[in-house]
């Protein structure tokens, strides 16, 4: 779903745990990282589309996360010209996000990346939760800090929220 100006609907998916630290996923075949996201069809609200993109990539169900928060609104970033693909219509110049901040309360093992013939991911790690916005590809790192520091007050790093008042 690409809007007038060009940006393609789509969702990012930050999963956290009980020791504030952030999954992070490795693309398949590549050293890429990056939190998970993925499109928007047509028929689905951004949090339908999280929920499939969260069993799409990393195996887990609703059962498996706490909904923390999501975005205000939408976070875009511009893909790099050389990334454009100008034969398609509509051209899409890049993403609209909004992003979900989730808790794993199921058990970690769950995690899997073969729920779908073609796996995004091949791999993850816990990192500190301010790590991603240093090693994400460049264009997507404003909207990386943007989504964080959105969320920055709802996780505290080493903290388990378990420990946290509401």
């Amino acid at each position: 779903m690409i809007d007038l100006e060009g940006y393609r609907a789509n969702v990012g998916i930050i999963v956290s745990n009980g020791d504030g630290k952030l999954l992070w996923a490795r693309r398949v075949g590549q050293d890429a990282w990056q939190f998970p996201q993925g499109g928007i069809s047509m028929d689905e609200t951004p949090r339908e589309a999280m929920q499939r993109e969260l069993h799409e990539e990393l195996g887990l169900l609703p059962v498996d996360i706490e909904v923390i928060a999501q975005t205000q609104d939408w976070l875009r970033y511009r893909l790099p010209r050389h990334m454009l693909r100008r034969d398609s219509r509509p051209l899409c110049i890049g993403q609209k996000q909004i992003w979900f901040l989730l808790r794993l309360v199921g058990d970690e093992g769950r995690v899997h990346f073969d729920a779908t013939e073609q796996p995004e991911f091949d791999g993850y790690r816990w990192v500190d939760y301010w790590l991603p916005v240093a090693e994400v590809v460049s264009f997507k790192r404003r909207v990386y800090r943007m989504a964080l520091s959105e969320f920055a007050r709802l996780i505290e790093p080493g903290e388990s929220p378990q420990k946290r008042s509401c």
